[in-house]
C-alpha cells in the first residue's frame, strides 16, 4: 500500500510524528528518506514524543545510532543515520536485528540499505523544505493499519 502525505507547516510534521510514535510498537521499521534537511531529525524528533522515550533526539550521523529507552513502559527507541555507511553489510554489523524485537527502529538514510532488516517496514521518503511531501510505503498488513490511521495528512 502506498500513501502520499503533505506536511504545509512544522507543527504539521510534528502532528504526523507524534501520532505515528503512539501507534508503533516493538518491531516495526521505519525506513527515512530525503535529502539533506528534508525533515527526517524533525520527524524522529516528534515519533519519539508519541513513543515517550528519552531525549533529546539529535542526528546521529557521527555515532551512527543511539538507544533511547522509554520513559513510560513501551518500547525503546532506536535511531540509526545510514548516512556515512557504505553498504548493507555496514548496517548489518550494528547488529539491529537484535534490538528490532523488542524496540522500534528509525534508520535515516536507510534506502537501499535497511530493507533487509525486515520484511515488514513502512519507508517514508520526505521531499521539500518547507511544505513537505512524504511518499509512504507500507512494505507488510501491519504498516497498512498504520497508514490507514494516518488518513488525516493524506494529500
Amino acid at each position: 500500500m502506498e500513501r502520499d502525505f503533505r506536511w504545509p507547516t512544522l507543527e504539521d510534521t510534528q502532528q504526523f510524528g507524534r501520532a505515528l510514535g503512539g501507534l508503533l510498537r516493538g518491531g516495526d521499521l521505519v525506513v527515512l528518506t530525503g535529502d539533506l534537511g528534508a525533515g527526517k531529525t524533525t520527524l524522529t524528533q516528534s515519533i519519539a514524543e508519541g513513543l515517550g522515550v528519552r531525549g533529546p533526539i539529535t542526528s546521529p550521523t557521527f555515532v551512527i545510532s543511539r538507544v533511547h529507552p522509554s520513559l513510560v513502559g513501551g518500547p525503546a527507541l532506536v535511531h540509526v543515520d545510514a548516512y556515512r555507511l557504505g553498504s548493507a553489510v555496514e548496517l548489518d554489523d550494528l547488529d539491529l536485528d537484535a534490538d528490532l524485537d523488542a524496540s522500534v527502529v528509525i534508520v535515516e538514510w536507510g534506502a537501499g540499505l535497511a530493507e533487509q532488516l525486515s520484511d515488514t517496514r513502512l519507508e517514508l521518503t520526505i521531499s521539500g523544505d518547507v511544505e513537505r511531501s512524504v511518499h509512504a510505503v507500507a512494505v507488510g498488513p501491519r504498516f497498512e493499519h498504520v497508514l490507514a490511521e494516518l488518513s488525516p495528512w493524506v494529500a
